[in-house]
């Protein structure tokens, strides 16, 4: 009830008449503009490729990422090979790509999407769409009696005030950075002294970053990839979430898709349904790219006591299977799945049984990613990658000095990893928290400011990131990003009860079953969270997981 009368002001139900009408006026161009920018980013990243019929120019790519080039060119009738921007294709160039000047060539058309640089320069340019999605926010704040667009997305957090936002960024900025300069500094002597590279560009720094993982662990993505194909790691996902919260989960072939990737699944317990979803995982021509969640159906009794079962769109864009073999899955993409799956589970598994706080629903923003990251963490434990791996060909288990191999590199530039998605949240939240009408933020300003103080990566003066930053400004983490890192905090803290009593526990499990993916959104997150784990989230617990020395008590 408090959180339907919260949006109920939200929704602007308390203003007179003319600002009623002003504030659906705002609405409904934020709709339309979210949409151009959206479209604007897919439009450009379709329209560009690299046509190359020399395969000596493609030196150093996986022989996955070769036969996807070769099949992208045939769908556009061409001889030879096709790079696109979607990440499957784009990826593999950053990492393996020997041609530096083709990095360089691909890095540009991709930093520059939908943006006055670039290949397309103008074509699709986001920059005004950005303005005026900006200008709106700060006006339907303001109409609502907020200072800023930052105040109105804190109204549906669970973070209090701009402030606590700030002070967590930094602090983790603050313990973050110097490890970040000294792995980055590693890694330009590494570049240097080994590859005679005197300037590392930032064309270069996934692709050293990648020799220099391979030297000091000996092990790569395309190592591993033998032994995650994407059926054995789905049916091996779906192993870890029966065991974890007493649930079944069994394919429905009979019922019709949208395509022949996507399938059909049923969740019981107790030997009752209890929810349905659809996986779609591999990319195709049209298909929006990256990964998602979505939700089709939620958990709804109406008022004659009939109960509606949840159901949810789940989609990837894995490497599709290429002529009769099967798609083979970096680890990264297994996490990615886990991850996605934990948003699924905390849609389908809820017991939440009206509408508006069922599941997601209801779900504070940056408490929405805990069950997200928390389910990732399976993707790092011995026990349960006995469950998702084994080799596509043989059958034969993960061998132990893979696996060996595998948790050692775990936090290999972990500092340099967190202050990058500490420089996207910063930017997002001081784009919207200092706005003003006299002084409108510019996003391309405001990403350079940050990046001065925090990241340890030059990039270069034709980067234009904002214009494709489609997480805030055509999805639903404007002034929210942060979400990502608090909730990081919340997983890691929560997960450090599994390891205490063991990652299949069956009263963990069920604790954590009922504290959070049952609730949905019907209690405050920090109740749900100290119900399951007895105290308040702690920084600590993220900053040992990702490997970074600095010692805090500050809770989340």
């Amino acid at each position: 009830m408090e959180n339907t009368l919260r949006d109920f002001r939200l929704g602007g139900v308390d203003l007179p008449e003319d600002q009623k009408k002003q504030y659906a006026e705002l609405s409904r161009e934020l709709a339309d503009l979210s949409n151009k920018f959206s479209d604007n980013v897919l439009d450009a990243t379709q329209h560009w490729y690299k046509h190359i019929t020399d395969v000596n120019e493609l030196s150093g790519l996986p022989e996955s990422a070769l036969e996807g080039a070769k099949q992208a060119a045939e769908q556009k009738e061409l001889d030879g090979y096709v790079i696109t921007l979607d990440f499957p294709s784009f990826f593999p160039v950053m990492t393996y790509g020997d041609n530096r000047e083709l990095r360089r060539e691909v890095y540009e058309a991709f930093v520059t999407r939908a943006s006055d640089q670039g290949p397309d320069a103008g074509q699709w340019d986001n920059t005004p769409v950005m303005a005026e999605i900006l200008k709106r926010r700060h006006a339907m704040a303001k109409l609502l009696g907020f200072d800023n667009y930052a105040e109105l997305s804190l109204a549906t957090k669970m973070a209090r005030s701009v402030e606590e936002v700030l002070d967590f960024l930094n602090q983790l900025a603050a313990k973050s950075k110097p490890q970040a300069e000294k792995e980055f500094a590693e890694l330009q002597a590494f570049a240097k002294d080994e590859h005679g590279v005197d300037e590392l560009q930032a064309w270069d720094v996934g692709y050293y970053s990648e020799k220099l993982r391979q030297k000091r662990y000996d092990i790569s993505p395309e190592t591993l990839r033998p032994w995650f194909p994407a059926d054995k790691v789905v049916g091996g996902l779906f192993n870890v979430a029966e065991k974890l919260f007493n649930v079944q989960i069994e394919e429905k072939p009979e019922v019709e898709t949208w395509h022949a990737d996507a399938k059909s699944y049923c969740i019981s317990r107790d030997g009752e349904p209890v929810a349905w979803f659809y996986l779609d995982p591999y990319a195709r021509q049209g298909k929006r790219g990256g990964a998602w969640m979505a939700d089709c159906r939620v958990r709804w009794r109406n008022q004659r006591g009939q109960l509606q079962l949840p159901v949810a769109f789940l989609t990837c864009n894995f490497t599709p299977p290429v002529k009769g073999k099967p798609s083979l899955l970096t680890h990264d993409e297994v996490t990615t799945l886990f991850h996605e799956f934990g948003h699924g589970l905390h849609h389908m598994l809820t017991q939440v049984d009206v509408m508006d706080v069922s599941g997601i629903n209801g779900v504070a923003w940056d408490a929405v990613e805990l069950p997200s990251q928390f389910l990732e963490n399976w993707c790092w434990d011995p026990e349960s990658l006995a469950l998702i791996a084994s080799h596509h060909e043989t059958g034969e288990p993960l061998p132990k000095d893979l696996l060996d191999k595998l948790l050692a590199a775990k936090n290999f530039q972990s500092g340099m990893a967190m202050v990058r998605q500490l420089e996207f949240s910063l930017f997002d939240f001081r784009l919207h928290a200092e706005f003003t009408e006299e002084a409108p933020t510019n996003p391309l300003d405001m990403h350079r400011k940050v990046r001065e103080e925090i990241a340890v990566i030059e990039a270069p003066e034709f980067n234009r990131f904002p214009n494709a930053f489609s997480h805030i400004f055509a999805g639903g983490y404007a002034a929210g990003y942060y979400s990502y890192k608090w909730a990081e905090v919340l997983a890691a803290d929560a997960f450090s009860l599994f390891e205490e009593k063991g990652i299949f526990h069956p009263e963990t499990g069920e604790a954590f079953l009922a504290n959070i993916l049952e609730k949905g959104g019907s209690q405050e997150p920090m109740e749900l969270f100290k119900a399951f784990r007895g105290r308040e989230p702690e920084v600590d617990a993220l900053l040992k997981q990702t490997g970074i020395s600095g010692n805090s008590n500050s809770a989340a």
